[in-house]
């Protein structure tokens, strides 16, 4: 390391005095103009962490579903993972330190992780759409090269198209080429051979429309295009030509709000979905005849796919252990059809995908989504390496078939992140193999009714949860309120957790009706507010 260098560049990258940011589930997100320091600095951490693994490490630059005057980083780990939580705090550490202290905290993070600076570095870099995103992937390569790592710089992809290069290089290619081609073509072959086994569908079935939430998603599904088989028909909406990014549009406005985007017009029963602005979430949704909106959130995504794993896995014959995994925030009805009717286990765990992702690798088959639409299947290496082998050398036709199909999509899903393009195309081959209409998949069953609330309070750390944040530990009293209000209500259910960002609390209550899920929202927000020190006025129903 040459001090002097270090030096001179950190002063080119300045960090705003007083400014502290933390590295959480989604990296760091800010107003862009408070990142320079940060991309420079996360620069100098992927080359530690590259030569800590020995491995490439990923540095993905985007802000997600933020508005567009904000960006963000996060590091991808070697096999396509997020990055460990140990590093979130060197993450933190040398974000916040003052520029003299600089090479101090690097030494440091090489003695406390056991960093061999005589090893090579490798980074890969991409970034997402938005104006200021090229300017700091150019601080993050600036980074880079003062530490001396070496890097490649794929410029615009989506995250889940870097998580996919990063897992490629360091698996040797084992999990498939490491360019942009290579992703196109291992998807569409294995989307191809799928549906070649699906009933011949009317002309309506196949059209979609795509909602591309005026980001990433849409230059990169335009690419992939040419890649599709022809009985798909996709159709691009907001795609960034004219609009904003993830204005008004995107997978998250269109869950939170609970209807379509703008510059999408929705004619009855069409099949649509919506990427949001980086592109690892979907959700889809359609009008009925009636003019009412209906969201597919990631709960019935989860659903969809666990029917359809679970039916091949039955035909297959072999004990492969297959489980879904949510949060607190899933939707009651989508885990008790999954235990009840589909008898399927569902693990409960803390919010936040890498808890998700965690424990999704304890099975032979894991799915996980986050209500929001993020989410993925793990396959175990047995698992996978069975079912190849049954798809190859099966004797018995129906098992083979089965075991064919599960290999592609093996090959289709993108185990290594939440990957709204990989996730769309194993929807689409789910529905075309099954016959299945978006409103027979609506139909599998009925979302309870449901509201989220937030309450401000003064400090969110006096809110303690337990068991998967489905019950609260402190303050004194506030489950025992819960549990009386929830009491009062049929079919119902609330908790509360801390936001991991701001000093707010969040509420979510389900029941029987709107009326009863709006109601016990609003007397648990009240609790809130009184127990756990609520700012400002108390909340109106």
């Amino acid at each position: 390391m040459d001090p002097e260098a270090l030096k001179k560049y950190s002063a080119l990258h300045p960090k705003p005095a007083g400014l502290t940011l933390q590295y959480g589930t989604a990296g760091f997100r800010a107003k862009a103009e408070q990142l320079d320091h940060i991309m420079f600095r996360m620069g100098l951490l992927a080359v530690l962490r590259s030569k800590d693994v020995a491995s490439t490490i990923g540095v993905m630059v985007t802000a997600s579903h933020n508005p567009e005057e904000d960006n963000g980083v996060k590091l991808v780990d070697p096999l396509g993972e997020m990055l460990h939580p140990s590093w979130e705090e060197y993450a933190t550490q040398l974000a916040n330190a003052e520029e003299r202290e600089l090479q101090k905290i690097i030494t440091e993070i090489c003695q406390k992780a056991a960093v061999n600076q005589h090893k090579d570095a490798s980074v890969f870099i991409g970034r997402d759409t938005r104006p200021s995103s090229k300017k700091l992937s150019q601080s993050v390569i600036d980074g880079i090269s003062v530490l001396g790592g070496q890097y490649h710089d794929y410029g615009l992809v989506t995250t889940p198209q870097l998580h996919y290069m990063v897992c490629c290089r360091n698996t040797q290619g084992q999990y498939g080429k490491a360019t942009l081609e290579g992703y196109y073509e291992k998807l569409s072959k294995a989307f191809t051979e799928l549906i070649k086994q699906s009933p011949s569908p009317g002309e309506s079935q196949r059209h979609l429309k795509i909602d591309c939430a005026n980001g990433i998603g849409a230059l990169k599904l335009s690419e992939m295009e040419p890649y599709f088989p022809k009985e798909v028909l996709i159709h691009i909406y907001n795609d960034g030509t004219k609009e904003k990014l993830n204005h008004l549009c995107g997978a998250d406005f269109v869950k939170v709000h609970q209807k379509p985007p703008r510059g999408l017009d929705m004619k009855p029963n069409e099949r649509c979905c919506s990427f949001d602005g980086d592109a690892d979430r979907i959700v889809y949704y359609y009008k009925d005849t009636t003019g009412r909106f209906h969201l597919i959130d990631g709960d019935k995504i989860a659903t969809l796919i666990s029917i359809f794993l679970k039916e091949l896995l039955a035909k297959v014959g072999q004990t492969l252990e297959m489980a879904v995994v949510q949060t607190a925030y899933a939707n009651g009805s989508s885990t008790r059809y999954l235990e009840e009717t589909l008898k399927v286990p569902v693990h409960c765990v803390k919010t936040g995908v890498k808890h998700l992702h965690h424990k999704a690798q304890e099975f032979d088959v894991g799915v996980y989504f986050e209500a929001n639409g993020h989410g993925t299947v793990l396959f175990s290496k047995a698992a996978e390496t069975k079912i190849r082998q049954l798809a190859k050398e099966e004797k018995v036709d129906e098992k083979r078939d089965a075991a064919k199909v599960l290999a592609n999509m093996i090959d289709l899903i993108n185990q290594t992140v939440g990957d709204a393009v990989s996730d769309m195309l194993v929807i689409e081959a789910i529905l075309a193999l099954k016959g299945l209409t978006v409103q027979q998949w609506d139909a599998i069953y009925t979302d309870l009714p449901n509201r989220l609330l937030r309450v401000q309070v003064a400090d969110r750390r006096v809110i303690d949860t337990t068991d998967a944040e489905r019950r609260v530990v402190t303050p004194p009293g506030l489950q025992e309120k819960i549990d009386a209000l929830v009491k009062k209500y049929k079919l119902s259910r609330a908790f509360v957790r801390p936001s991991g960002t701001e000093d707010v609390v969040r509420i979510y209550a389900e029941a029987d009706t709107q009326e009863n899920a709006d109601a016990l929202a609003h007397e648990v927000s009240l609790a809130v507010y009184h127990l756990a020190g609520g700012k400002g006025a108390p909340p109106q129903p």
